[in-house]
């Protein structure tokens, strides 16, 4: 067990591992061949340890001794791989449990292997989490600080569009559905045959960029927290709209995750020695404020933003 399990379990000054679990708010998960996966096995004895090949043959998740965690395909594999392969090693070595990361290669994909509960760990938007905890049983343990809201901006040289209705029909580059922002923004359409074309982005750069630099788009969806870290973007936009805010994006547990380990994944998270493996991602999603715990009542409710998302209807 690592010096960090110790400190959170053995130390009497630590907080407690119940005092946690309430913190935390923990309630009473496949590998398929679009996927891909890096794996971090940390060391243990070989009577523990989940083969290699069974990794290889693409177990379910929570088989063998191996956890799945993932997060929505908002950018490249390699850049997903700099994000989300440090946490996955980190909380290997906290939990001593063997902790894969895998990339969905498309939304398609990612909401097909959520939906069947192939994922153990997951970090993504609020209304995911929201849909996680009723249907899946997730528990909410550590969110991004701070509010999450959308902007729709227009040029600032565009003095044509004043109003969002008048972007239907017209290419915005944002991400796909069920991307939160997205369907935030769409919603405001009352006619699905007068909406906006959504240009698919990866990543928020590339949406904005869209837009203030390349000009192939007439708006953009971006999240509020990433607008404010474009430079100079007051002189290349104009926001025409703003979603409403909600909780921010965070990280949700499976069933096949065990409460204590559940309660040492978010603590783990939350601390110093955390920060490093976490930075890339708190600093990727506007996080100036770092992470908090979550609880799954602030959650509560906001699946309704997926009523109309295929599979979301269960």
């Amino acid at each position: 067990m690592s010096g960090f399990s110790r400190k959170i379990i053995n130390t009497a000054s630590a907080v407690s591992l119940a005092a946690l679990l309430f913190a935390v708010g923990v309630s009473a998960a496949e590998q398929t061949p679009g996927a891909r996966k890096t794996s971090f096995a940390p060391p243990e004895s070989s009577a523990n340890r989940p083969s290699l090949e069974g990794i290889a043959r693409g177990l379910l998740a929570g088989a063998d001794n191996v956890l799945v965690f993932s997060a929505p395909p908002r950018e490249t594999e390699e850049d997903a791989l700099r994000t989300y392969q440090p946490i996955a090693e980190y909380l290997s070595r906290i939990t001593n449990k063997t902790i894969v990361y895998r990339y969905p290669k498309d939304w398609l994909t990612y909401q097909t292997e959520m939906q069947r509960g192939s994922y153990d760990l997951v970090f993504d938007g609020p209304h995911f989490n929201s849909w996680r905890i009723s249907h899946l049983q997730h528990s909410a343990l550590v969110k991004i600080a701070g509010e999450h809201a959308f902007a729709v901006v227009v040029r600032k040289d565009d003095n044509r569009i004043t109003d969002l209705k008048q972007l239907a029909g017209q290419k915005v580059c944002g991400m796909n559905p069920p991307n939160l922002g997205t369907l935030s923004v769409l919603g405001q359409f009352d006619n699905p045959a007068r909406q906006p074309l959504i240009m698919n982005s990866l990543g928020w750069t590339k949406a904005y960029e869209g837009v203030a630099f390349e000009k192939k788009c007439a708006a953009a969806i971006v999240p509020m927290a990433n607008l404010k870290k474009f430079s100079n973007h007051e002189n290349s936009v104009r926001v025409l709209y703003r979603t409403k805010a909600l909780p921010n994006q965070a990280f949700s547990a499976g069933p096949r995750i065990s409460v204590q380990d559940q309660a040492l994944i978010a603590a783990a998270l939350m601390s110093q020695e955390g920060s490093p493996a976490v930075a890339r991602l708190v600093s990727a999603y506007g996080g100036e404020k770092g992470l908090a715990y979550a609880s799954k009542e602030e959650f509560a409710g906001l699946d309704a933003y997926l009523k109309d998302s295929w599979g979301y209807s269960r």
